[in-house]
This record gives structure tokens, sequence and C-alpha cells, in this order.
């Protein structure tokens, strides 16, 4: 899932929520920060390091990463590796040299990937994250560890200011009165880009090459990332910005908040519902360390961080969520659905399609 990296966590801290502290203090990690090639070197007083390959948004507090290095004994090297597609791409394409001990930003619309190439062992946590995460193939091997919807999000004073009424719906996105508004993340290159497009096959079926062609030529813009979209072309979220629609997450607005209310919406009849997984690649070497790391990844504490640190609700019962998520961050009740099968079935294919027809 996609979220805010520490430029991002600059820009929320004028908005007030997000800052460069988590939920129990601390300065965040610095997910740029990488090391050189190759498997875990020997460091701290018993296991030595452990590597995590994740996407570039991963953020999480340091002091809770001192507490787990202490803790444990194991040192943890953080290797950003793009967007959670452009992961998934190098877990899949070195499963059989790991680049990494473990692999944390794996969603439900890209696991069937690198698990079918074998790219996750097997693996057992201390405690388990509620059944209705879990993939119904890969559990073994991939543990979720937050969640969070998708969904199309609005820069409400920019629509205010202009006088026009905001689209609600999937259908209103290709209404002239939209025309040249609109940035979404690719499907190929972004977990959010691919989750929006599976919203739309959710719900035009075999006709979403026929809704594709008609958001395009309404003048939407289709960018790499979604720190692209959003920190680039959206208004809310750029002073640059020119575009006040934006796919998102239905917990975006949490942090576009001034004077107590928010200045965006998450459109909830738009709303993909994403989980992101953790799991140890197979041939780590480190496994032990990785394994210790989904355990913590999944300890009230780190889960209580994760909505400031990377704007996603937790999986776990004990943890904790800001106040104001109840407020600002309302959850879709009934997101769009696409089974993992049917992803995994028809990915390749959907996605030559779609490239196909943004590219005309």
């Amino acid at each position: 899932m996609h979220r805010p990296t520490v430029r991002a966590l600059t820009t929320g801290l004028a908005a007030v929520l997000l800052t460069s502290c988590s939920l129990t203090g601390g300065e965040a990690t610095d997910p740029s920060t990488s090391a050189p090639d190759g498997g875990s070197s020997p460091a701290g007083e018993a296991g030595g390091t452990v590597v995590l390959a994740t996407h570039e948004s991963f953020n999480l507090p340091k002091k809770l990463v001192r507490a787990f290095e202490d803790e444990t004994g194991y040192t943890l090297e953080v290797r950003a590796a793009g967007d959670a597609g452009t992961l998934a791409t190098k877990l899949s394409l070195t499963a059989d040299n790991p680049i990494a001990d473990a692999a944390f930003g794996i969603d439900n619309t890209f696991a069937s990937r690198p698990l079918g190439e074998g790219a996750f062992a097997e693996v057992a946590t201390s405690t388990t994250p509620p059944e209705e995460y879990a993939l119904p193939e890969g559990s073994d091997r991939l543990v979720a560890v937050d969640s969070a919807s998708v969904c199309v999000n609005v820069d409400t004073a920019w629509f205010d200011a202009e006088g026009i009424t905001p689209p609600q719906t999937l259908d209103d996105l290709t209404d002239p009165a939209y025309a040249d508004l609109m940035v979404t993340p690719g499907a190929s290159t972004s977990s959010p880009g691919m989750a929006f497009f599976l919203a739309t096959v959710a719900e035009y079926g075999d006709d979403w090459q026929d809704y594709w062609t008609d958001l395009l030529a309404n003048g939407a813009k289709v960018v790499d990332g979604w720190e692209d979209a959003y920190y680039g072309d959206f208004t809310a979220g750029s002073k640059t910005g020119t575009r006040p629609i934006v796919v998102s997450y239905d917990s975006s607005p949490a942090f576009t908040v001034a004077d107590g209310e928010t200045t965006t919406a998450a459109l909830l009849d738009t709303c993909f519902r994403q989980v992101e997984y953790a799991g140890v690649l197979a041939g780590a070497d480190n496994p032990e360390g990785a394994a210790a790391l989904i355990d913590w990844m999944l300890t009230d504490e780190v889960q209580s961080a994760l909505p400031e640190a990377m704007y996603v609700f937790p999986v776990m019962p004990g943890a904790t969520v800001p106040d104001d998520w109840a407020r600002f961050a309302p959850q879709p009740t009934d997101p769009y659905e696409v089974s993992p099968e049917e992803i995994a079935a028809n990915r390749e294919q959907w996605l030559t399609e779609w490239t196909d027809v943004i590219s005309r």
C-alpha cells in the first residue's frame, strides 16, 4: 500500500496529523536508505542483520526499530525497491537468489505472482491476524500486516472554491464536467493503481476497456506511482498540482486536516480493499531473523504506529487508531472485490490490455 515517505511526512506535518513521530514517539525510519547488494552480514549480539525488502513508502518509527534490535539482537536493514508493483516484480525475478531475508508490502493485488514463482517460504508467527485478511492461497507464506481501501479522493476545498459539485461514483469520472481533473497511478507500476483498475473490473466486468477509454478521453492522467499522483499532480498534495481528483486511500482525508476540518474526501463508492502482507523469502540468509521481524510487525506497538506512519489500518485487534480517524477516515461498507484467483488468472492479460488502452 501503499504511503507517506519522509517527504510525505514533512508535508503532512503542516497539515496537522502527519508528523515524523509515531503514536509511540521517536523519529521515523528512512526508507530510502539502501545497502550494498548481497545477503545478510554478521551484526548485532545474537542474530546478525535481517534485511527487509519493501516498497518506497515503508516508514516506521526509529524508536520501535531500536526496540526490536535491542530485544532480539538483530540489526534491521531496510532496502526500498520502488512501488509495490516493482517490489513484486523484483521478488518474482529473484526468487532463486533472494534480495533480502523478508519482504513487506506485497498486497492482495500483486501477491499471486511472487507466490507462484516460489519467492516465499512457509512461516509460522506467534500471533495470527484475523482470518478475514488471509489469502485463500498462500496464507502459510504471507502474513497480513495492515489494510486500507484504495478510493478516489477529491480536494473538497478546490471544488468549494470553484463552485463545482464533486464526483461521487466511477461513472461520474467520465463526465465532461470533470475533464482534465483526475490523476491516477498506473495499474502496472503501482499497487493503488492496480487496486483502482480492479475496482473498474469489478464494476464494469468485460466492459472495463470501454470505461478506461472514456476515462482517458475525459483527460484522466496516468503516472507511475502514488507519490507521483498525490504529491505531484493532486491539488491538495502539491502547491503546483492542477488536478483535484486522485486515486489514494480511505485514510488519506485524516491527513489533510486544517482548523479542525479535512480539506479532502474519499469517495466511498469507488473503493477497493487492499491488504498488505509480509513474508520470509525462500533461501533467505537469515530466515530466523525474518520470522522474528514479522512477529514484531504484528505487535500492538507496531500495529498502533501504522496509521500515522503509513496511512493504513492495523489488522490486529489489540491495536489502536487515532481518534481523528473515526471522524475523518470512514471506511467503505461495501468495497469492490475481485478474488485473488481471478486476479492470478487474468492479471497478465489485463495489464497487457490496459497498457494497450492507455497507449492509444
